[in-house]
């Protein structure tokens, strides 16, 4: 008598593209079946946001990464596309899967997707187990003394260290037995099926040499970061000029390192010494930053299209200006900073956080445009382009959000230059242009005496612009526009 194959158990990957610490692998290699691993790109239930151009190159590679991982220890990856709901219950069906794992996500969509796929499978007779492998704290695990959600940050992450610190992460499998993929299964795709990569133009060039994406690029990040990064990093993290950054935000936004990962990694050096306890609480409380973002994303899921304070709907926003939106897009402002910060995310898929603020900030007052408009760019532009910080981050710089910046504080672009870039090394890396201009006028060349122009070959106008607006000027219209609002606005 022919012995049945044994069922199998489905792992879905989403933006956990990791084998370390992955708590629905591990759950699935814990029920003792075979294993299929699938990730399903779906670009078809209602409210998910498409992906940006960078992203999508971003998990173009770490899919690449995580389906070589997985063949070493005796897996496979494979690779649907469609709805996500539909996809999960018919692989269920067609393979006898009795469990299919999964990581929870924390979006309105994305929770209806997960809601819609359970609710499938319970039907269907097929238990499905979610897991938290994206948060040291979940959004629902947080609450302020009156039971509503933390609008503030410094009160949520002291909530948060308050709480009893999450398990230690664990090790990737050494050993993981593939299922066969069902005859009557879904129809299987490609990587390259996904075209996910750019191809007429292929932009990618700056991205290619900048990042390696997968899980052990991310770990090799975490690893210099912790070695020779973290011991400087409260003086360091807000200059441009010098790395002292983790760099770890895109491998952390698609999964290829949890935040417990990073968490212990933090804590073991300061244990053994390697950093002060100054330089990682500091960088601790980036890590809650991303942490409040999710808080909020999840109690307000509209955070990337709607103002959390609805006080700002009335804000007189500039109709967009082609001609200027392109400029600052481009990264020809006439500001320096701005200049190279845009050019910067252009070229690598990635900005410096104090640029980011300024940039943002110069778009949203300077220009005043519309904070959705900038952060729609960057969403297409960044690979850390994530659905929690990206949103909230510019509705700090707007002052439209939770535990924003009050929107009369307004980044001056000279000197935020001259304070975080001093001598112009960065302004110098990606306006290259201003490459032999005195460091006195790196960060304001309009004011570059003729004869200090003419022995650095620059040409205001011709080589680099002129700014595009008058700073002090915009500072006061923004101001003025503000006061159209209520009192309270800011």
């Amino acid at each position: 008598m022919t012995r049945s194959p044994p069922t199998p158990a489905i792992v879905w990957f989403r933006d956990d593209l990791r084998l370390s610490d992955q708590p629905a692998l591990a759950a699935a290699l814990a029920s003792g079946s075979p294993v299929l691993c699938v990730y399903i790109l779906d670009e078809l239930s209602p409210g998910l946001r498409p992906l940006g151009g960078a992203a999508r190159w971003w998990l173009h590679h770490t899919l690449e990464a995580l389906s070589v991982s997985l063949t070493r220890i005796g897996g496979r990856l494979d690779i649907l596309r469609g709805a996500g709901a539909e996809a999960i219950e018919n692989l269920a069906l067609s393979s006898g899967a009795r469990h299919v794992y999964w990581t929870r996500r924390y979006g309105a969509a994305e929770i209806a997707v997960d809601g819609d796929a359970k609710a499938r499978l319970k039907h269907a007779g097929v238990e499905a187990a979610s897991f938290n492998g994206q948060l040291l704290f979940e959004p629902w695990t947080l609450k302020t003394g009156a039971g509503g959600f933390f609008r503030v940050f410094t009160p949520f992450w002291r909530a948060a260290r308050n709480l009893p610190p999450p398990p230690e992460p664990t090790a990737a499998p050494q050993r993981l037995i593939a299922a066969p993929w069902p005859r009557s299964g879904p129809a299987r795709v490609l990587l390259d099926d996904l075209d996910l990569l750019p191809k007429s133009p292929d932009w990618a060039g700056g991205l290619r040499s900048t990042w390696r994406p997968g899980e052990a690029g991310a770990k090799e990040k975490l690893a210099a970061f912790i070695d020779e990064r973290l011991s400087r990093y409260a003086l360091g993290r807000d200059r441009p000029d010098v790395e002292a950054t983790s760099l770890l935000s895109p491998h952390l936004r698609f999964g290829e390192i949890s935040p417990r990962q990073v968490l212990a990694a933090a804590r073991h050096a300061d244990a053994a010494g390697k950093a002060k306890a100054a330089d990682v609480d500091k960088f601790l409380s980036e890590i809650g930053w991303r942490e409040f973002a999710y808080h909020l994303l999840y109690h307000s899921p509209d955070l990337a299209t709607q103002n959390f304070q609805p006080k700002f709907d009335a804000f007189p926003w500039r109709s967009l200006d082609p001609s200027e939106w392109r400029l600052w897009r481009k990264g020809l402002t006439g500001y320096p900073i701005v200049d190279a910060g845009m050019r910067e995310l252009w070229t690598t898929g990635y900005m410096h956080n104090r640029v980011r603020m300024i940039c943002a900030s110069f778009l949203i007052k300077d220009m005043l445009i519309d904070w959705r408009e900038g952060e729609r760019w960057f969403w297409d532009t960044l690979c850390d382009a994530d659905p929690a910080n990206n949103a909230a981050s510019w509705q700090w710089v707007a002052g439209s959000g939770a535990d924003a910046a009050p929107y009369y504080r307004i980044f001056n672009p000279v000197l935020q230059g001259e304070k975080f870039d001093a001598k112009g090394d960065y302004v110098r890396r990606h306006v290259p242009e201003l490459a032999n201009l005195d460091d006195s006028f790196i960060h304001k060349p309009w004011l570059a005496p003729p004869d200090v122009l003419a022995s650095a070959g620059i040409v205001l106008g011709r080589d680099y612009p002129k700014p595009i607006v008058d700073h002090a000027t915009a500072r006061d219209r923004a101001l003025a526009a503000l006061s159209t609002l209520s009192p309270r606005a800011e």
